[in-house]
């Protein structure tokens, strides 16, 4: 690497890292220590085996209401030996390979989760607990991927859901998967992942608090007062005061949801410490519950800003049923009126009739210390006419670093303006950023007879030579949206704007004006409001992990001085 390469990548390594917290560091030195012993350790393994610890008797312990199952997972499927997880198949035949070379770290992290507990159909106990005995002799403490802390954190909290489905309190279940699984509870209460925070520290509690409720003894005590804990810190710290998971992802969001509706469910109603607890994850649970069915488009699919796909985790309709279960309140509906804003969050909702959508990002792209799922999707919004999406996100294909993932964490993959080819947030490597857009919201609601107005900026790009500014305002009247691009600054530069279309969509070109429709007829045309010329170019959309489909891709591109005006105008054709 060259010397001038080398300074910059090193810029770029220190913009990342001055923003992690204290903690962060301090356990990313000790995470990385144990890493390398961990390697010594694993050639000498044989020295070094212990047997499992002898596990405590069990507490009285019942779910309210039935767990979720994941209806994509087929019983058959796992009964054959056959696992998909993210689009990707893998059959075993006779034994299962737990370590599995070919496949990426997240498909095998998706195999030691256990989530195939719970598939379409009930699985036979006896089919479960033979796959819990399989884990169990093929991964001694210490394996790798297997005993991360993350796996682990999701693998138990199934195996105790299953030993609660199958046994009541647990009572009956073979006393080996006892001893693994509180061998295994014990590794976690030594590693919780405080070097990321995040959705993984509360994966992580969620764990120990239930590990803590299912066994007795001085350790699950201990688990126990420390999940609370750190429960009710982490709560406070990563649900904001609209509802939304500070990590900015609809996906995410889901899955914590999920993560505190469980803990709802199992805390029990004898201990007036689980009551209070209890009260404060049902207040919250409301709030996040009214987020994801507004950041939800017409279909009942999420929006994919940020790290987001579908098919991961629960669908919108099945979390919003468990929390009225659970709850006996009704599930917060939907866009109730035109607008609805997140201002902690920065997500902007536009809704003047059933099945117009119009989601727009001016939120933070994750917290500082935590920006491993962000997208440059600062100013970017997507757009539902007659209950299908029509403008849409590029999604998620993968978490491997290469052109798909640049492509949809840059700017490459939104609907947004990019200024001399660069990213409007320094996005690098898989889960990286260095220098990120702030943004600003300057507007948002109703002015006149009906039109629904937002604007904000971001000075991701005030970095660059004249300190170019972005803003941006989209204004819906009737069947008509504009978006006003104002690009603040001087000098000349290289403007882009561009839009991604639904890949079901047909477009046609006349001139300056491209018509946009699906198979039932016509929806809407774009121009450009300056009148430039436009071009259909090729883009991608991923709403599914490795799930990768070409898309058409609207782009306004020109060299001009600024300051400058661009933007859209997308007229809504008659039902």
């Amino acid at each position: 690497m060259r010397p001038a390469s080398q300074a910059a990548s090193l810029g770029r390594f220190l913009r990342t890292l001055i923003y992690l917290k204290p903690i962060q560091v301090a356990y990313q030195l000790r995470h990385r220590s144990r890493w390398l012993w961990a390697g010594q350790w694993q050639r000498s393994r044989a020295r070094h085996l212990r047997p499992m610890p002898e596990p405590p008797p069990l507490r009285q312990l019942a779910p309210r209401i039935p767990f979720l199952a994941r209806r994509w997972i087929r019983r058959s499927d796992i009964q054959h030996g056959r696992f998909r997880f993210l689009n990707q198949d893998r059959t075993f035949a006779g034994q299962i390979d737990w370590r599995v070379a070919d496949a990426t770290r997240l498909w095998r992290y998706h195999l030691h989760y256990f989530d195939y507990l719970f598939p379409d159909l009930p699985l036979p106990s006896s089919d479960g607990f033979s796959l819990m005995h399989a884990w169990s002799q093929a991964n001694p403490k210490g394996m790798p991927d297997a005993w991360d802390a993350f796996p682990i954190s999701l693998r138990t909290v199934n195996w105790i859901k299953f030993f609660l489905i199958h046994h009541q309190d647990g009572s009956g279940a073979d006393n080996a998967l006892l001893a693994s699984l509180y061998q295994q509870i014990r590794h976690l209460d030594r590693h919780l992942e405080f070097h990321l925070l995040g959705n993984h520290l509360l994966k992580n509690i969620k764990a120990l608090v239930i590990a803590g409720l299912f066994f007795s003894g001085k350790a699950a005590a201990r688990w126990r007062r420390r999940g609370f804990r750190l429960l009710e810190k982490q709560v406070t710290a990563q649900i904001l005061a609209d509802g939304g998971h500070i990590e900015r992802s609809p996906m995410y969001h889901a899955m914590i949801l999920e993560d505190l509706l469980d803990l709802l469910n199992l805390l029990p109603a004898s201990d007036p410490h689980s009551v209070a607890l209890s009260a404060r994850l049902a207040e919250i649970a409301h709030r996040m519950v009214f987020f994801l069915t507004h950041l939800s488009h017409p279909d009942g699919q999420i929006a994919l800003f940020n790290d987001a796909a579908f098919g991961i985790e629960h669908a919108v309709g099945s979390l919003t049923d468990y929390y009225h279960r659970l709850t006996n309140r009704s599930a917060p509906v939907a866009r109730q009126t035109p607008l609805t804003a997140f201002p902690q969050s920065g997500y902007f909702v536009m809704a003047p009739a059933d099945g117009y959508y119009l989601v727009v990002d001016c939120g933070a792209i994750g917290p500082d210390y935590l920006p491993g799922h962000s997208h440059c999707d600062t100013l970017s919004f997507e757009l539902s006419i007659r209950h299908r999406r029509v403008i849409v996100d590029s999604g998620c294909c993968h978490y491997l670093d290469g052109p798909m993932r640049q492509y949809n964490r840059g700017n490459a993959g939104h609907n947004t303006v990019t200024i001399d080819g660069i990213n409007q947030s320094e996005v690098w490597g898989a889960h990286r950023c260095a220098r990120r857009a702030a943004p600003s919201l300057h507007g948002f609601g109703q002015k006149g007879a009906g039109e629904l107005y937002f604007s904000g900026s971001h000075d991701g790009y005030a970095r660059l030579p004249g300190h170019p500014v972005h803003q941006r305002t989209i204004r819906w009247h009737g069947r008509r949206i504009e978006i006003d691009d104002q690009i603040h600054g001087s000098g000349i530069h290289e403007i882009a704007t561009v839009l991604h279309l639904h890949p079901d969509l047909y477009l046609s070109q006349e001139g300056a004006v491209i018509r946009v429709a699906d198979a039932e007829g016509p929806l809407m045309s774009i121009r450009a409001r300056d009148r430039l010329p436009l071009e259909i170019d090729a883009g991608w959309y991923c709403p599914e992990f490795n799930r990768r489909q070409p898309c058409p891709k609207i782009v306004s591109a020109r060299q001009t001085v600024l300051p400058i005006s661009a933007g859209w105008r997308i007229d809504i054709c008659c039902a």
